[in-house]
């Protein structure tokens, strides 16, 4: 019998070693951690998720681990399950563009409450967020954008595998016990795109949710429970179950080959506004065309020529796009963002606090899009605009690739800068600068102490 998919990432896993990770895979991964701290702490800061925390901590007492805008501990599954959620909540967290996956916010709240409940070293958590990285890369490479047009969230289904794998990493089980954890995290796999329908927040409870699972399934395997190792090859496996694609576990042996010695974190896109990822290049066309004409006020109105594969979730049905139902469900919306854009001159996280305002939507109503099917999705995010001026003249401009990506990185400084906003919006100043050090310096950390207690002083 052949070596099942999960045997082989167990075996990788296990057999990581940090020391022959090249140095910029380990700073990227620094890098994304602390986005991922910054933009789970800058949801705490805001009013509408306030009771999260409060609702988490209801769930279970004690613990020792922490809990992203809370000064005290909380237990580790439901530590990973308030912060996954945190940090997806405001679509401000990185996606890995080719495999359409938010990574980060199933992979730091794992690393995090698992490493700092079992006592590991900063070195062991980079191991394993690195891992995790590169495993779930490849889950969503094997069969890109099918889980979507089947109705699920990669990050969601696909995350509880990953978080499985690096708490068993972290806990150091054994290859066994590792299989089982993954395994058993196949049928606790779960998140729709349902809450598009009236704009739900539940999508940050995506992740949150599948770093819980993946915790909870290494637990029960380490007690003896047993799951399928062909949770991810089988008849009724991941990939058959979630994507309707049969031929999925075959490419996904072939992308397995090179772990190990191809490093795709780095790939990984981090974002520069709080919406969803495919109106980014929209953003930044428009930015362009306003720049070129010399303001705001000349553009009377935009069509937006949008992927075909993206148009559901942030064009379709476009009159619902152009009035949408709530602040969050504004972060979908195309037109809303455009307008946000061109009456505000930004997209900050205050754009879409509170419900949708009359000015945006009127400006909304002005646009029109079309589908695009030969945009190159999802191997890049495109985007092309063309505005009418108020003289009747058209202009034109177009985006290859979304910015923050390998093609088009932001620099190291702009990242930094990011995260400290947002972690300012609800840690102490001097805190601020102590995570950054502590992460930083975490491939030397026995402990996880200075990150974690700088996290925990609050403002």
């Amino acid at each position: 019998m052949s070596e099942t998919l999960a045997r082989r990432l167990a075996g990788f896993a296990l057999g990581l070693d940090l020391a022959a990770i090249p140095d910029a895979v380990v700073e990227s991964a620094k890098l994304h951690l602390l986005d991922s701290l910054g933009v789970g702490l800058a949801a705490s800061s805001l009013p509408g998720n306030a009771g999260w925390g409060d609702a988490v901590a209801g769930l279970g007492e004690g613990g020792a681990s922490t809990a992203l805008g809370r000064g005290a501990p909380m237990p580790c599954a439901s530590a990973a399950l308030l912060n996954g959620s945190l940090i997806h909540s405001l679509e401000f967290d990185a996606t890995h563009v080719a495999s359409i996956v938010h990574g980060g916010a199933v992979i730091a709240p794992t690393a995090l409450a698992v490493a700092e409940a079992r006592g590991c070293s900063g070195a062991e958590l980079l191991r394993a967020f690195i891992a995790g990285w590169e495993v779930f890369i490849r889950l969503g490479l094997a069969s890109p954008g099918r889980f979507q047009a089947e109705g699920f969230q990669i990050t969601a289904v696909g995350g509880a595998f990953v978080a499985a794998l690096m708490t068993a990493m972290l806990e150091r089980r054994d290859v066994a016990t590792t299989v089982n954890a993954v395994g058993i995290a196949g049928s606790q796999a779960s998140g729709v795109f349902e809450f598009l329908a009236e704009g739900a927040s539940v999508k940050g409870l995506h992740p949150g949710w599948a770093a819980h699972a993946g915790i909870v399934a290494a637990a029960m395997a380490a007690g003896g429970m047993t799951g399928p190792s062909t949770i991810l090859d089988g008849r009724f496996g991941f990939y058959r179950t979630f994507a309707r694609d049969p031929e999925a576990p075959a490419r996904l042996a072939g992308l397995l080959d090179d772990l190990g010695r191809t490093w795709r974190l780095p790939e990984t896109a981090l974002k520069a506004y709080a919406t969803c990822h495919y109106i980014h290049p929209f953003l930044e066309a428009l930015g362009v065309l306003i720049e070129r004409v010399g303001g705001a006020d000349r553009i009377v109105s935009a069509h937006c020529h949008v992927p075909a594969e993206q148009a559901p979730l942030i064009a379709e049905p476009w009159p619902a796009k152009q009035s949408p139902r709530s602040g969050y469900d504004a972060k979908w919306s195309l037109p809303y963002c455009l307008a946000a854009l061109l009456v505000d001159g930004k997209v900050a996280l205050e754009t879409f606090v509170g419900a949708p305002r009359p000015e945006l939507v009127a400006r909304a109503a002005s646009m029109t899009w079309a589908p695009w099917r030969d945009s190159g999705f999802p191997a890049r995010f495109a985007a092309r605009l063309d505005v009418r001026l108020a003289d009747g003249s058209t202009m034109s401009h177009a985006v290859d690739d979304v910015r923050g990506g390998p093609s088009r990185p932001f620099p190291r400084e702009t990242i930094l800068a990011k995260f400290r906003d947002n972690a300012g919006r609800r840690l102490a100043p001097r805190a601020v600068d102590d995570v950054v050090a502590g992460v930083e310096g975490l491939g030397s950390a026995s402990s996880l102490r200075d990150v974690t207690t700088a996290l925990r002083a609050l403002a």
